[in-house]
C-alpha cells in the first residue's frame, strides 16, 4: 500500500485528540475563572491566577487550541475525503499541527505572565503572531494545494466554508497584528484610538465569523448528513447561504463599539448589517436542519446525531440574538452586561463545541479502526452538557438584563437609585448557578476524554484507501 493510494489520517488523527485535550484544559480554565467570580478567593492571591491573566488564556484556550484543532482535524479529513486526493504535503501538515501545538503553549505560558497586546482575541505578542502567519500560510497551502490536485471536478460546499474562513483569518490576523516591537515581548499597535478599536472590532467579530462561525459550517456540511446518512437539504441553499455570509459578516463588527467615540454613522452600518445577517444565518440552519427529512426517527437512538442538530439549533438561536442586541436601542441595555456573556457562551458552547464534540464522536472511532467504546456515554455527556449550558446561559440572560436595569434605574430627583456595588451583590447567585452550568460541561468533557481513551484503546492500524479516478465520479 504506497502513499498515493491512501489518505493522510496521521495529522487528523493527532489534531482530532488534541481537540479534546484542549477543550478539557481550557474549559477548566473556564470554570476556575467562573469560580472567582461568585468566590473571589479563588484566585489564591496569585497574579497568575487572577481573573484578569486567565481570561485571556481561557478564551484562547478554547478558540484557538479546541476549536483551531477541531477545525484542523475536519479539514484536513474533508478536504482528503471529497477530493479524493492525499493532502499535497505530509510534511507540511505535521508542520501545523507541531507549530499550533507550539503557539498555543506559548499562550499558556505568556498570558499568565501578563504579556499581553491586551486586544480581546489577539492578546498574544508579537513573536507568536509570526509564528502564527507561518503556520497559518503552511495550513492554506496545504488546503489549497489539495483542493487543486483533487479528482473530483466539483468542489463539495464544506470545502468553499472552510476555504473561506483559512483566507478571511490570515488576513484578520496580519491587518489586526500589526505592531511595532518595542522588546522581545513588549508591542504597540500599529493604530491609535478609536481607529485600534475600529480594526480590532473588524477583526473581533470576524473571528467570530469565520474561524468560529464559517469554519464549523464546513463542519455542519459534510458530519451531518454523514451521520444522518441524507443528502444536503438543498445544495442551492448551501452556496446562497456561502456567499450571503461571506458578503455580510464583515462589516458587521461595529455593533460591538454602540454608544462609544465611534463615528455614529459606522455605528449605524454595523447595526443594519447584523440585522440583514439574520437571512443568511437562518438559511444555514435551516439547512441543517432539515437535512434530518425522513430519518427524524435517528434523533431517538443516535447521541452523535442529537450532538450535531442540537448545536445547529443553538446556531440559529445565537444568530437571532446576535442581531437582536446589535439593535442600538436594546444595545443600550445588553453593553457591558452578562447578557454578552450568555450570547457569547450559547454561541460558543452550543454551536462550535457541540459540533466539535459530535464531529469528535464521528471521527475518531473511523481513524483508528474501531467501534466507540460506549454509546450511552455519549448520551450521558450530551445531557449533562445540555443542562449545564441552559443553565450558563439563562444565568447570564436574567443577570445581565437585572444589571442593565440596575445601572440605568433612576430616582426622581436624578441621582441613581443604585450602586454598583449593590447590582455585583444581586449578580452572585446567578454567578454561583453559571460556575455549576460550567463545571457540568467539563464534567461531559471528561466523561468524553474516557470514552475516547477506551476507544483508541482498541485501536488497529488503519489507512483508508483512495478511490480510483473512475469511482470518483
Amino acid at each position: 500500500m504506497t502513499n498515493e493510494q491512501t489518505y493522510n489520517y496521521t495529522v487528523v488523527r493527532q489534531f482530532a485528540i488534541m481537540t479534546v485535550v484542549w477543550g478539557i484544559v481550557g474549559m477548566a480554565v473556564g470554570v476556575l475563572i467562573a469560580s472567582q467570580m461568585a468566590w473571589p478567593v479563588m484566585n489564591f492571591d496569585t497574579p497568575w491566577l487572577s481573573f484578569g491573566r486567565l481570561r485571556p488564556l481561557h478564551t484562547n484556550a478554547v478558540i484557538f487550541a479546541f476549536g483551531g484543532s477541531a477545525l484542523f482535524a475536519t479539514s484536513y479529513y474533508v478536504v482528503q475525503r471529497t477530493c479524493h486526493v492525499r493532502l499535497i504535503s505530509d510534511k507540511l501538515a505535521a508542520f501545523t499541527f507541531w507549530g499550533w501545538q507550539l503557539v498555543i503553549l506559548s499562550a499558556a505560558i505568556t498570558l499568565p505572565l501578563g504579556y499581553t497586546t491586551s486586544k480581546e482575541y489577539a492578546e498574544l505578542e508579537w513573536p507568536i503572531d509570526i509564528l502564527i502567519t507561518l503556520v497559518w500560510v503552511a495550513y492554506a497551502v496545504v488546503f489549497f494545494g489539495t483542493i487543486a490536485k483533487r479528482r473530483v471536478k466539483h468542489i463539495y460546499v464544506a470545502n468553499w466554508f472552510f476555504g473561506s474562513f483559512i483566507i478571511t483569518v490570515a488576513m484578520l490576523h496580519i491587518v489586526n497584528s500589526a505592531e511595532l516591537p518595542a522588546t522581545l515581548l513588549k508591542s504597540y499597535s500599529a493604530y491609535a484610538g478609536v481607529q485600534d478599536a475600529m480594526v480590532q472590532w473588524w477583526y473581533g467579530h470576524n473571528a467570530v465569523g469565520f474561524f468560529l462561525t464559517a469554519g464549523f459550517l464546513g463542519i455542519m456540511y459534510y458530519f451531518i448528513p454523514k451521520q444522518a446518512e441524507r443528502p444536503v437539504y438543498s445544495y442551492r441553499l448551501s452556496v446562497v447561504h456561502f456567499w450571503a455570509l461571506a458578503f455580510t459578516y464583515i462589516w458587521a463588527g461595529p455593533h460591538h463599539l454602540h454608544y462609544t467615540a465611534l463615528p455614529d454613522w459606522t455605528q449605524s452600518l454595523g447595526m443594519v448589517f447584523s440585522l440583514i445577517l439574520l437571512a443568511p444565518s437562518w438559511g444555514g440552519m435551516i439547512n441543517g436542519i432539515m437535512t434530518l427529512s425522513g430519518a427524524w426517527e435517528k434523533l431517538r437512538s443516535d447521541p452523535i446525531l442529537k450532538f450535531l442538530i442540537v448545536s445547529v439549533s443553538f446556531y440559529g438561536m445565537s444568530t437571532f440574538e446576535g442581531p437582536m442586541m446589535a439593535i442600538k436601542t436594546v444595545n443600550a441595555l445588553s453593553h457591558y452586561t452578562d447578557w454578552t456573556i450568555g450570547h457569547v457562551h450559547s454561541g460558543a458552547l452550543g454551536w462550535v463545541a457541540f459540533i466539535s464534540i459530535g464531529a469528535m464522536y464521528f471521527l475518531i472511532p473511523k481513524l483508528f479502526g474501531t467501534q466507540i467504546y460506549s454509546k450511552k456515554l455519549i448520551e450521558a455527556h450530551f445531557w449533562i452538557a445540555t443542562v449545564g449550558i441552559v443553565l450558563y446561559i439563562t444565568a447570564m440572560w436574567i443577570s445581565g438584563i437585572m444589571q442593565g436595569l440596575m445601572w440605568r434605574a433612576f430616582n426622581a430627583d436624578g441621582t441613581l437609585t443604585y450602586s454598583f456595588v449593590e447590582s455585583v451583590q444581586a449578580m452572585h447567585p446567578f454567578y454561583v448557578v453559571r460556575f455549576s452550568g460550567g463545571a457540568l460541561f467539563l464534567t461531559g468533557m471528561l466523561i468524553m476524554a474516557y470514552n475516547i481513551y477506551k476507544t483508541v484503546a482498541t485501536r488497529q492500524s488503519v489507512e483508508a484507501l483512495i478511490p480510483e479516478p473512475a469511482a470518483a465520479h
